[in-house]
């Protein structure tokens, strides 16, 4: 058995003293008051604790079946899900105007944090019509808007998104679904889509599905791509629904993890679609889902992590396994609590602090969407581009590992399934995969961001982190455990950008062949950041006398772990970056 407590002291933490989020200037952070959030972050924990913690084993082993054309989710999800519709949870952050609450994204994020570390798999449900909605939003017509945001907003109706064919994964160029032009403005989509999650549910009414497909005539490749929408079941003028669409189900796979959630083989025969934004610009429509998704994958790639993690450290204070080196620790019992050895001291401080750095992260860059977004910040806009693949291949991987290491707690018991260990280890697994296997999200960072605007958002990055040690450089005690360690670790990622500008244009492979350690060195990097902000605040607190002393003297001493024990790290990602293509490139195909 598993247990969920919702972190919300270090939530708010973030939001109050690193971030600050009332004195931003940001349209609606006024409003998030500590009080305010308190009581939204306070309520969402305990429907993550109490609703959708207690669903996720059973959700796991039930899985969801394939019944008459229609997908059945797991016994619970349906009652959880109207109460999740029922207290405004899937609107919290939607406009206003189509029945939204209109908060800002940081406390979307905040709250959606706590159901993926409940319940991943039910949580995919409403983040993937959330990112429906966004792109509906930002692309549709006012007429799109009207008929489809109102029921999508309070997940009466769901949404997805269909991009992959069986021939046909990252390169969405080779994409066949055929969108044929109808005498009504309409089209009809023909073709397969494959590894739909949340394709088809019995949690709502309606899916509105985003498929990509190509016009007849349409120009080869990505240029020649468009995007529809396409529901399940027709809608009418009114918005009322009308008879079942061309849509069908031809199976569900089966999966290591997530088994909560449907993943679909979609079928499109000949189904009603209409176009969203313009012909043969699908893919920049489709970016803005995208966009969203690989921020929210990031999210899951720690938030899966904090919750194995909360297990472990039960676990480690719990099981009696030997003798403290320095002594008996539990005179009184047979054996020492495990947690007393440095080993599993070890691998519970590498989790904490990835976690709480990786937190942090996600939470300024949900600031940054906000601040793009409601105060169209452009470079607030080419920060967070250049971040996203950071945030989701890193912070993925890392997650990962650190899922893993939660289950290495529990030594043989962590293999058995009724301790709950292995499913966090097999649903972290996909947040590596999906949204842009996380080889493509490093690929992307250094073929098209850094270069991006000239290069003007990684410089900004740089001056950034130069701008914070100035600030701070009379500070004796920041500076040797934060802010030594953070500029060495930017002189690195610098270095190995410089070594990209300098054999790059000659040699491509010598980029490309270090494009995944580059994306770990950044995300270490920005880590580093992060940690240097809180401990600063945390500081603050401690000399004003404000909060709980024992949480702002344990936020310095993980801060001082993972400068010491995980930032180093830039170092090895710089020396492999630097020993260029050849060893990578060398070897005959034939001899792997």
């Amino acid at each position: 058995m598993t247990r969920y407590t919702a972190p919300t002291d270090d939530m708010q933490f973030l939001l109050h003293e690193v971030l600050k989020v009332t004195n931003t200037g940001i349209p609606g952070y006024d409003e998030l008051e500590p009080d305010f959030t308190r009581a939204v972050l306070d309520e969402a924990g305990r429907i993550a604790s109490e609703v959708l913690e207690p669903l996720n084993a059973a959700g796991d082993r039930e899985g969801c079946r394939l019944e008459n054309g229609v997908v059945r989710t797991p016994p619970g999800f349906g009652e959880a899900f109207a109460q999740m519709r029922e207290g405004g949870w899937t609107a919290l952050d939607c406009d206003p105007e189509y029945g939204g609450q209109g908060m800002p994204y940081i406390l979307n994020t905040a709250v959606g944090e706590m159901f993926v570390s409940a319940n991943m798999a039910f949580n995919m449900y409403q983040g993937l019509t959330h990112g429906a909605y966004s792109t509906i939003h930002a692309h549709g017509t006012d007429e799109q808007k009207r008929l489809f945001l109102p029921k999508m907003v309070t997940c009466e109706w769901a949404g997805t998104m269909n991009l992959t064919e069986p021939h046909c994964g990252t390169d969405l160029g080779l994409l066949r679904t055929r969108a044929e032009p109808q005498a009504d403005g309409s089209y009809r989509i023909t073709g397969t889509k494959i590894f739909i999650s949340a394709g088809d549910h019995d949690l709502t009414e309606n899916v509105i599905h985003l498929v990509l497909a190509r016009i007849p005539g349409a120009p080869e490749g990505t240029r020649g791509i468009s995007l529809f929408i396409v529901p399940k079941i027709s809608v009418n003028a009114d918005g009322s629904l009308g008879a079942p669409n061309g849509v069908s189900v031809g199976k569900l796979e089966e999966k290591m993890g997530i088994h909560g959630n449907s993943t679909c083989v979609m079928n499109y025969d000949g189904a009603t679609g209409y176009l969203l934004g313009e012909e043969n610009k699908g893919l920049r429509a489709m970016f803005t889902m995208m966009n969203e998704a690989r921020m929210g994958v990031g999210l899951q790639g720690y938030a899966e992590a904090a919750a194995a993690y909360q297990n472990a450290v039960d676990y480690a204070r719990e099981r009696l396994q030997g003798r403290a080196v320095t002594g008996p620790a539990n005179p009184e019992g047979p054996a020492d609590p495990i947690i007393v050895h440095p080993d599993v001291r070890r691998a519970l401080m590498d989790q904490k602090s990835f976690i709480e750095g990786a937190r942090a992260l996600v939470f300024w860059g949900a600031s940054l969407i906000d601040r793009g977004h409601k105060l169209g910040d452009r470079e607030a806009e080419g920060l967070i581009s250049l971040i996203t693949p950071v945030i989701k291949g890193f912070l993925t991987d890392r997650g990962f590992d650190m899922t893993v290491q939660a289950q290495q707690i529990f030594g043989g018991h962590g293999y058995i399934e009724e301790t709950g260990m292995p499913q966090f280890v097999r649903d972290a697994r996909i947040t590596m995969i999906y949204e842009g296997a996380n080889g493509i999200q490093a690929l992307d960072l250094v073929g098209r961001k850094l270069a991006q605007d000239g290069g003007r958002h990684i410089m900004a990055f740089f001056e950034m982190i130069k701008g914070f040690i100035q600030e701070n450089k009379d500070d004796t005690a920041l500076k040797e455990g934060f802010l030594d360690p953070l500029k060495q670790a930017s002189k690195d990622l610098q270095e190995a950008g410089m070594f990209f500008m300098q054999n790059g244009m000659k040699n491509p492979d010598a980029a490309l062949a270090g494009s995944y350690d580059f994306m770990h060195l950044f995300g270490h990097t920005v880590l580093g950041l992060m940690w240097a902000k809180m401990a600063k605040a945390a500081r603050q607190a401690l000399e004003e006398g404000t909060g709980n002393p024992d949480f702002y003297k344990a936020k310095i001493t993980t801060g001082r772990y993972y400068m010491a024990r995980q930032l180093p790290m830039t170092r090895t990602h710089l020396a492999r970056i630097q020993s260029g293509a050849e060893p990578v490139m060398s070897l005959p195909e034939d001899r792997f």
